[in-house]
């Protein structure tokens, strides 16, 4: 998997090609505004893919962290007799 906060590790990977199928409206305007496709394609794709990855994460990690809130909840955080605000 490759995965970067800037999206750099994408940028470096190696291209394969692919076949999409695209509303053909869309593409018409697309190309009449020269966008850059595969570009653009993959961009959004990184973009999904940190998304499902995060929410992946937070399903994964679900009852470590409601373990915690409980927790703290329960018993404040270590610190909080050492803080003056």
């Amino acid at each position: 998997m490759l995965s970067s906060d800037s999206g750099s590790a994408t940028a470096s990977a190696s291209r394969r090609a692919t076949n999409l199928s695209v509303n053909a409206l869309l593409l018409q305007e697309a190309r009449a505004l020269d966008i850059n496709l595969s570009a653009t394609f993959e961009a959004a794709l990184a973009a999904e893919v940190k998304r499902r990855t995060a929410q992946k994460w937070l399903t994964d990690n679900a009852a470590g962290i409601n373990a915690y809130n409980r927790a703290v909840e329960a018993k404040g955080v270590f610190s909080d007799g050492l803080r003056s605000f």
